[in-house]
């Protein structure tokens, strides 16, 4: 894949990045310029697709799930993404405090509290029956939402990204995985193609992150300052916030990523802290573990719900629509993730970024979700009637109705601050993302482009916000995640067939070569990839190609 060597995409793949560019630019101003239209073409195409995806994502999902604990735990579980003797490059806190807070920090702050109360008040398995049952279900589908089927999305294309990338040597991008399947024509159309679909892909998954994160800032700062929510005021806290994601992803992944990740991870672990003390701490424990209990009972029955019967949205309105934003987010998360798992075995791999930001996130929405329940069930707080007026005040209200004085207003503070650097840390990643697509798989990409890329995302998000607010990103990023999906189908089959040769011995005259050592494939050498054995430099190629 070649870069530009002069001029304004020096450093950058100028074809993919100018396509891009301008499908972007079309979105943003047709958007804007024909905001009810857009809406309603948005709307339309969600309610088209939905009998569709209500299926299809939940195999799609399920057969993931299963794949990475396979993965995990099965014949590959020692394979490392790197070389035999490869150590990680990030500690494992540093490692967790990034993928987390690129991954999921900004949604579950948004949904932690209304998502539990949701389904508190009605879901598909004890319909609108609002007692204790009630609310370890909904503290259950919310974990299922967030849990262990999301990070396996997330998981997947991160560890086929690094897999290829370090073990294999080719450039961390999307299409790096269709290797064994297309060989040498992946650096066609066809690659452009595909790491162009990552990309849009991409740019709609941040841009509803930020649009639900910037939402609920405006709701704090109109909760806790009185200030009125306007539009002026959306954009206007979205573009200091991209003005400062933008700043810190230019200084680079080791320096103001790394940074941000962790003050906001210990920013999140003091607000865990304060509400288990100052909450109801008796009931939030037992209900997190009894929800926790129940929702590993039950996840497959959660996992192959499929609204067969059609008796109600619920599925569109949650699954449908959190699978699809799973599964936008997955390219700029997943490749965000590879870039910081060098050297880790594919076991501590998933370890680490599918149990451990799973059970982080059950803590939170048991220690949020379980306050807003205790106080609707003992404490006479209305707090259902706030959550379906304004989902995005409803974190700030449940504050509130702990009576504890002005310390519920210290503590709203600190979470539209942890608000504000889950929104920058998010979009940081997404930005680096971005431009490490388009500059050819490049870990350094060009500074300039990650400005530039930075304000692109901003207009995006403005103009969606724009066109109709919430319901608008939740029909875009489920539209935009559908081409993709495809595409992961076709990286499963590649990792699969690439993973078949660690364990198949490679005859070279009267020798057997094991490929479980560090190897690579040579697009440049043949059509479909020609094995070259890196401790091994005499061993110029096989007899026959392994990819046929």
């Amino acid at each position: 894949m070649k870069v530009a060597n002069i001029g304004f995409f020096k450093g950058m793949n100028r074809k993919m990045s100018i396509i891009s560019m301008l499908l972007i630019f079309i979105v943003v101003f047709l958007t804007g310029y024909f905001p009810e239209k857009s809406y309603m073409y948005l709307k339309n195409s969600k309610e088209f697709l939905n009998p569709f995806l209500e299926w299809y994502y939940v195999i799609l999902v399920a057969f993931l799930l299963f794949l990475m604990i396979w993965l995990g735990m099965g014949r590959y579980k020692n394979v490392r993404l790197g070389s035999d003797v490869e150590q990680p490059e990030f500690t494992f806190f540093s490692w967790v405090s990034m993928l987390f807070a690129a991954g999921t920090g900004v949604g579950i702050l948004f949904w932690s509290v209304a998502q539990p109360i949701i389904q508190f008040q009605d879901n598909p398995f004890t319909g609108s029956d609002m007692n204790a049952q009630s609310a370890i279900l909904g503290m259950s589908l919310s974990y299922f939402h967030w849990g262990l089927n999301g990070w396996a999305i997330f998981s997947f294309i991160a560890i086929t990204m690094a897999y290829f990338s370090y073990r294999h040597d080719y450039p961390l991008t999307i299409r790096s995985a269709l290797y064994p399947i297309l060989g040498k024509r992946t650096d066609s159309i066809l690659g452009d193609l595909v790491d162009i679909l990552a990309v849009f892909g991409t740019i709609f998954g941040i841009a509803t992150t930020l649009g639900l994160g910037v939402e609920q800032m405006d709701a704090g700062l109109n909760h806790v300052l009185n200030i009125d929510t306007t539009l002026t005021l959306q954009l206007s806290v979205m573009a200091v916030i991209m003005f400062i994601a933008t700043a810190s992803v230019a200084s680079g992944v080791s320096k103001g990523v790394k940074l941000i990740s962790e003050g906001n991870f210990w920013l999140s672990i003091f607000v865990l802290v304060f509400l288990l003390v100052y909450g109801p701490t008796q009931y939030l424990i037992g209900v997190t573990v009894e929800a926790t209990g129940f929702y590993i009972q039950n996840i497959i029955r959660f996992t192959f719900h499929t609204n067969v019967t059609h008796d109600s949205d619920w599925q569109t309105t949650w699954t449908v629509f959190f699978w699809g934003w799973w599964i936008a987010w997955s390219p700029f998360v997943g490749m965000f993730i590879a870039r910081i798992s060098r050297g880790r075995t594919f076991g501590e791999f998933v370890a680490g970024v599918l149990l451990t930001p799973t059970l982080i996130t059950i803590v939170w929405i048991g220690l949020f979700g379980g306050t807003a329940l205790y106080e609707e069930l003992f404490m006479g707080k209305d707090i259902t009637t706030a959550v379906n007026t304004d989902v995005s005040a409803s974190l700030f209200i449940m504050l509130d109705n702990m009576e504890i004085g002005f310390i519920s207003e210290i503590i709203s503070f600190l979470m539209i601050a942890l608000i504000a650097t889950y929104l920058i840390t998010s979009a940081n990643a997404g930005t680096l993302v971005i431009t490490t697509i388009l500059a050819s798989g490049s870990i350094s990409p060009p500074t300039m482009h990650r400005v530039f890329w930075g304000i692109i995302l901003t207009l995006l998000t403005g103009v969606l916000i724009i066109a109709g607010g919430l319901e608008t990103l939740q029909s875009a990023v489920i539209t935009a995640a559908l081409p993709f999906s495809f595409i992961m189908i076709i990286m499963i089959i590649g990792l699969l067939k690439s993973l078949s040769l660690e364990d198949t011995p490679v005859r070279s005259g009267n020798e057997q070569i094991s490929v479980r050592e560090p190897w690579i494939l040579d697009k440049n050498v043949g059509e479909e990839g020609t094995l070259i054995d890196e401790l091994n430099p005499d061993i110029k190629k096989i007899e026959e190609p392994e990819y046929k």
